[in-house]
């Protein structure tokens, strides 16, 4: 037989031997040089990091040069530096503190080598999703690698530095050594340098070992941002901050569920703080500059400390001082209550830069505490400028001569009134402004619009809250309200022409590496001139004779408006919760506010005292501008001069001679009926009642109101009510009720023999009542102490139960039953709307 063969099939080619084991080769080859250049890097990037930390050892227990803080004239005001420290060894941490840094700050300390790159790329990948830092990238040996070498050059500030510098540490020291030096050098806020000093700052705690988990986690939580997290400055956000870190420890089964619970539901006692010692001058506005420099230009609070920085700001000494001096003078303020002082605080600003001139975070305030200044709280009627009249004119062409509605009214379910129950009918805004009335900033407000009103509001810097939504913020009624310097520089913009500048104290960062950083000024045009002109011409009345604010008024030419909130305290409605003054001189814009840090049933402002903003607005402003020219507001093209204040319009539909007396088993009242008018609004105010609540409507001149109780005073007033045109409010008109026993039906009212105190004059007084002069200008006491009385006494012969006669419409300038220049303020806080 032949020998076979086999003969490879065609298109078929054979395989070569040895192909695969070279790719498997030359992926062997590539893995080892990339593993050769891994190594080679890292080895390059560690010794440059030891280079670096071996060089510098010792700034890991040694702080670098203060920074400091300059006025607008270029002195020094402050230094700022690590003055509260105190360092303690790893063996003194308890371990639940140990687990709670660790479980926020870097949940792998213990497994990687100084750098966790895992973590680094997840967090990379979840900040650009969430577009926020949900996880840091920064090992807690990085953070103490960036803290040591903050002062270096700029170049180790670069991450490839900081990580290099990192994995040496880690390299040189044991954990517990890194969490040592961490723990201890650390700026915990308030002058608090280590987690020693700061448990003793925040909570009186001496001794670690005795800190409950709470205070370990509000601890914790410091670190990201010891300003914004602090709980003496703000315990809102520190508890919040707290919840947290709670729930990232038991997250990690580091507590139970019920001790995260416990924890998160404690409120912090700033009594149990203790105050730092500090030598530097104007606390206040030094804790402000440090706030600023992270809110502005993301400075933190270690790197002014640590940093030798030089700040130059926006200060003037001089007003600085005089804000100081008044905020001593217990005179300015309601006394003290039981547990808490009255409480205020300052902002000054100058129209023209939105420079910080001023300010001060409270009575006697101390370094690192609650800064009150930039606090929010409920502006009351000093809002009305902001959010109902400069709008109106801008937006919706009103004038200061525009007539608004001034009639009792409901606007759907909100029920706001006047603070004197009184309701002139119609008054034009400038009258509006000067009496500070409720009922035409509300309806001026439903006419405008609430977007219109917010929308210009927060062109003007104001923040709303998302249920601000309503018509009450035309009376200042607000979620959370607006600090003093945002209504400062709110108003300084009325001051300068409509131009709107961003309040800030910071002109410019010096590093100590010469980099520098400069405030970049953003001026932008908001309203008209002609609306800011305006705007100051209504608001100059405010200070004038008859004013809410005339007590601010200091001899310059002055615009401004006052505020308050009524106290919400069953019992104590005629008492306030906050007051306010917000006024300007063509230069410096200022903002007072003035009330308790917690109000009750102790610690309120008595309507004897509303006036004290006022009066700490012209003590400080007086003193502060002494030497600076005496300047007035400049008319812009197209302003025009308004006509000084006019009367509110009295039409001709108004009763004047209201009667009331007591017949049979109620109160019959009869007045004369207007020409063309044959409907009537009816109001009564009974015995302890601090407004008039409307009756059933009248058709006729005659009303009988049988729904009294027996015993007491009661009040009434009619408006003539045709359509749409409501008439003006009547004279008021006063009957006492007898007890159970009744008496004799007196003779009609219609009859003039003097059973009303009406008839043949013999009850009218002729003007001889005692019109309560105040003699200290106190817009208040004149009420309280020196109650008006513009009628006079009952009739000669007037029955048990008369009255005495009409009491005329207060005029614009003098109301009825107070000082021709005293006035009390017209805010009342709103409740429901």
């Amino acid at each position: 037989m032949a020998a076979s063969s086999k003969t490879p099939s065609k298109g078929k080619k054979p395989k070569k031997k040895g192909s695969a084991a070279k790719v498997i080769l030359g992926v062997i080859i590539a893995a080892l040089l990339a593993l050769i250049c891994a190594m080679s890097i890292y080895l390059v990037v560690y010794l440059n990091g030891l280079k670096i930390l071996t060089a510098n050892i010792d700034k890991l227990d040694d702080a670098l040069g203060a920074s400091v803080i300059y006025d607008a004239d270029k002195q020094e005001i402050a230094k700022v530096i690590k003055e509260n420290r105190e360092n303690v060894k790893f063996d003194q941490f308890p371990k639940q503190l140990v687990d709670a840094f660790v479980a926020t700050e870097d949940r792998r300390f213990f497994e990687h080598a100084g750098v966790d790159f895992w973590s680094l790329g997840r967090a990379v990948v979840k900040d650009v999703i969430a577009r926020s830092a949900v996880e840091g990238g920064s090992t807690i040996t990085q953070q103490l690698a960036k803290n040591v070498f903050l002062n270096s050059d700029k170049t180790f500030f670069r991450k490839g530095t900081e990580m290099s510098i990192a994995l040496a540490i880690d390299n040189k020291y044991t954990k517990n050594e890194i969490l040592e030096k961490y723990l201890n050098r650390i700026y915990f806020g308030s002058q608090a340098y280590g987690v020693k000093a700061a448990a003793k700052r925040y909570f009186g705690v001496i001794e670690l070992k005795d800190l409950q988990l709470w205070q370990i986690a509000t601890l914790a939580g410091l670190p990201k941002a010891p300003s914004k997290y602090s709980p003496i400055s703000d315990p809102e956000a520190s508890k919040d901050r707290r919840a947290v870190v709670l729930k990232l420890m038991a997250d990690q089964g580091l507590i139970t569920e019920e001790e995260r619970a416990q924890a998160a539901a404690v409120d912090y006692d700033p009594k149990t703080q203790t105050p730092v010692a500090q030598s530097n001058l104007f606390p206040s506005f030094r804790d402000y500059v440090i706030k600023e420099a992270y809110d502005l230009y993301g400075v933190t609070d270690e790197q002014i400390s640590n940093g030798g920085y030089k700040i130059y700001t926006t200060l003037n000494s001089t007003a600085q001082k005089a804000m100081d001096k008044a905020y001593t003078n217990a005179k300015l303020f309601q006394p003290d209550g039981p547990e808490q002082p009255m409480q205020s605080s300052m902002v000054i600003i100058d129209n023209a830069s939105g420079g910080i001139v001023a300010m001060t975070g409270g009575r006697d305030y101390k370094s690192g505490t609650w800064n009150r200044a930039y606090k929010p709280r409920q502006p009351g009627s000093s809002f009305k400028p902001l959010v109902v009249y400069a709008p109106a004119i801008e937006k919706k062409g009103y004038l200061p001569t525009s007539m608004l509605d001034d009639t009792k009214q409901e606007f759907g379910k909100y029920a706001p009134r006047n603070y004197d129950g009184q309701y002139l009918g119609q008054v034009d805004m400038t009258y509006a402004i000067k009496k500070s009335k409720n009922i035409p900033a509300v309806w001026t407000l439903s006419k405008i619009g609430i977007n219109t009103g917010k929308d210009f509001a927060k062109q003007l810097g104001i923040t709303f809250d998302e249920n601000d939504n309503n018509l009450a913020m035309a009376l200042g009624g607000m979620t959370k309200g607006e600090s003093p310097l945002q209504m400062a520089q709110a108003y300084a913009a009325f001051a300068n022409n409509g131009v709107y500048n961003q309040g800030h104290a910071i002109l410019k960062i010096e590093k100590s590496d010469g980099t520098i950083i400069d405030y970049k000024a953003e001026p932008k045009k908001v309203m008209s001139e002609k609306t800011s002109w305006y705007m100051t011409q209504m608001m100059k009345e405010v200070v004038t004779s008859g004013g809410t604010g005339v007590r601010a008024d200091f001899g310059r030419p002055l615009a401004g408006k006052t505020g308050s909130t009524q106290l919400d305290l069953k019992g104590l409605e005629s008492h306030y919760r906050d007051i306010w003054f917000v006024g300007y001189t063509p230069q410096w814009t200022g903002a007072v506010w003035a009330g308790f840090d917690k109000t009750d049933s102790k610690h309120y402002i008595r309507k004897n005292y509303s006036d004290r903003a006022n009066m700490v607005f012209s003590a400080v402003m007086a003193e502060a501008m002494k030497g600076i020219p005496v300047k007035d507001f400049e008319r812009p093209s197209g302003g025009k001069q308004i006509e000084q204040e006019k009367p509110p319009v009295q039409e001709k539909k108004s009763v004047t001679d209201l009667r009331a007396g007591w017949q049979n088993s109620g109160v019959r009242l009869s007045w004369t009926a207007p020409e063309g008018t044959s409907a009537y609004q009816v109001f009564r105010k009974g015995p302890g009642e601090t407004d008039f609540s409307q009756l059933t409507p009248s058709n006729s001149t005659e009303y009988m109101d049988q729904t009294v109780q027996p015993g007491g005073t009661y009040e009434y007033y009619v408006v003539p009510a045709n359509g749409d045109a409501a008439g003006v409010q009547s004279n008021v008109a006063s009957v006492n009720v007898p007890g159970t026993e009744p008496t004799p039906t007196p003779p009609n009212p219609d009859d003039n023999n003097g059973e009303n105190g009406n008839g043949n004059n013999n009850g009218n007084g002729n003007g001889n009542g005692n019109p309560g002069k105040d003699k200290d200008k106190d817009k208040d006491k004149d009420k309280e102490k020196n109650p008006g009385n513009t009628g006079g006494g009952t009739g000669n012969g007037g029955s048990t139960g008369g009255t005495a006669s009409p009491t005329p419409t207060p005029t614009p300038s003098e109301p009825a039953g107070s000082g021709t220049t005293g006035s009390r303020d017209g805010e009342l806080q709103p409740n429901n709307g």
